[in-house]
């Protein structure tokens, strides 16, 4: 059951980068009329999400740079931004190595239960590697579908 989820981390993965590939960095992070945040946001925190859900609350090495909670945290938004950010570039390489790091790290482990477990903000409490995975899909999904309608009005 381990091969299935991990294909379909990979499958989605590749469907944002590919949203993505060669938009400007000035497209990156326009915020349109009606929008909490851009591209550049979105990516950042589909990483930082998974990130944690993959690796945090299984106990796992988290690789975040240290300002990426402060700026892609849950709240957060590009209005309050304050440093360098990292480049479109950075972004993609590091959305595209998280999925073969997730699987190499925590194959044959998804039905293991993590230390602490979650409930989301729509009340579903997750409480193995395997649904706490799962779970990135449909944030991950989420998210691809904002990134989709924010190119769209941002030209």
């Amino acid at each position: 059951m381990n091969q299935p989820l991990f294909k379909q981390l990979e499958f989605i993965r590749q469907q944002t980068i590919k949203a993505v590939e060669g938009i400007s960095e000035s497209t990156l992070d326009i915020v349109p009329k009606g929008f909490n945040n851009n591209l550049r946001w979105n990516l950042g925190h589909i990483y930082l999400v998974q990130e944690k859900f993959a690796f945090y609350f299984s106990g796992e090495t988290v690789q975040l740079p240290e300002s990426f909670e402060r700026w892609f945290g849950r709240g957060t938004k590009p209005a309050d931004w304050e440093g360098e950010l990292p480049s479109l570039d950075t972004l993609l390489a590091m959305l595209a190595e998280q999925p073969k790091r997730i699987e190499h790290t925590l194959i044959g482990r998804l039905d293991e239960p993590v230390k602490d477990s979650y409930t989301t903000g729509s009340g579903l409490t997750i409480s193995t590697i395997g649904e706490f995975l799962n779970y990135t899909l449909y944030h991950e999904g989420l998210h691809f579908n904002s990134i989709n309608l924010i190119k769209r009005f941002a030209n």
